[in-house]
């Protein structure tokens, strides 16, 4: 572990690490990445109310359940009536953050839609507000920070340009340099910005997630979310023979990778995703317990998750928020962590980035 102290580390520094596989190696990182969690950001667990309010979407992305060739979902959006009522239930259960999640779509109409949204929310709550609509223009997210969102997340999804091409159609629409300079622009214009990848996806090898660990750190965003890759069947992807990381691995690899990134960025936010407890029922608790320190709650209506599947196997799809909420409650509170309830829950990482750049030199 020694390695992950050098200011000159480097991929084959970490790939061993990644490769470990006794539960005697992964308790020293796990028992390393807790110590910093501990010192740096605290047990707290900040809830993020996720509302997945539109699957309409112009990629194409070879794993996405969502993409636009993929006849068998549902398209929706959904009324500003029913995001209003999402953001009344994160209020009123004090979770302090929303997160307001679309397929990508450059449209003036949702563009327009999504402002008007955040504007009323901010009106009526005091609520973060985070946006993952995907690729814009630097133009639309000023828009989107002048309404009232002040975080943004976008995934690199793999800090290869060549693995980027092979998990992308070359239709002119998926580029490695867009997503790059979008998050570029997202940090200049003063957005905590928040990016991450999958683990275990087709022609992806252990190299390549040291590759994006490394990204992660040099690009020095605020919020990480990690999560491994779960097929969808209506994607090109679905049961390919060219995965090098195999389904059994890929949420060990997703708990050393939340570690690793603990350990090295300290005072980031990282999330526990849904996607874990898909391969694993305790696969959050889990991800809480290698260093991450978010959880976002899934207030999508329960009469649309299931339109809105990146991968399948999904969990919660039938339960409503009330029923989620509580189960979660129980579930962060069973393995030593607490809720900070009523906390927007910035990352520590970002103040201390902007002062950073705004020191004279």
């Amino acid at each position: 572990m020694n390695r992950l102290s050098s200011a000159s580390l480097k991929k084959e520094d970490i790939v061993p690490i990644l490769k470990m596989g006794t539960k005697e190696e992964m308790r020293i990182l796990q028992s390393l990445a807790m110590q910093i969690k501990q010192e740096r950001v605290g047990r707290i667990v900040y809830f993020r109310g996720l509302v997945e309010f539109s699957n309409l979407c112009r990629k194409n992305c070879f794993y996405c359940g969502l993409r636009k060739e993929n006849k068998g979902v549902n398209r929706f959006r959904l009324s500003e009536e029913e995001i209003l009522q999402a953001a009344a239930f994160a209020h009123e259960k004090r979770y302090g953050s929303l997160v307001l999640q679309s397929g990508e779509n450059q449209s003036e109409e949702h563009i327009d839609f999504i402002c008007r949204v955040v504007e009323e929310i901010k009106s009526k709550y005091d609520l973060g507000i985070t946006l993952s609509c995907g690729e814009q223009s630097e133009d639309t997210y000023r828009r989107f920070l002048a309404s009232g969102a002040h975080r943004y997340l976008l995934r690199i999804e793999t800090s290869s340009p060549e693995l980027y091409g092979k998990w992308h159609p070359g239709d002119g629409k998926h580029s490695f340099e867009t997503r790059l300079n979008c998050l570029k622009s997202l940090k200049k214009i003063g957005f905590q910005v928040g990016s991450g990848s999958m683990v275990g996806v087709p022609y992806q090898t252990l190299e390549d997630i040291a590759g994006d660990i490394l990204f992660l750190r040099d690009m020095e965003v605020d919020m990480m979310g990690i999560g491994p890759f779960v097929e969808h069947s209506g994607t090109p992807f679905y049961r390919s023979e060219a995965y090098s990381i195999p389904r059994e691995e890929r949420l060990k690899v997703t708990l050393t990778m939340i570690a690793v990134l603990r350990i090295l960025l300290k005072d980031v936010n990282i999330a526990s995703t849904t996607a874990m407890q898909a391969l694993d029922k305790f696969g959050r608790e889990k991800g809480l317990l290698f260093g991450a320190n978010v959880i976002m709650p899934n207030l999508t209506p329960a009469t649309r998750r299931k339109d809105y599947l990146l991968y399948e196997h999904k969990p919660d799809l039938d339960e409503d928020a009330l029923l989620c909420d509580n189960s979660l409650e129980a579930r962060i509170a069973s393995v030593g962590e607490t809720i900070g309830y009523g906390q927007w829950g910035d990352p520590l990482h970002f103040f201390r980035r902007i002062n950073h750049s705004s020191s004279p030199s």
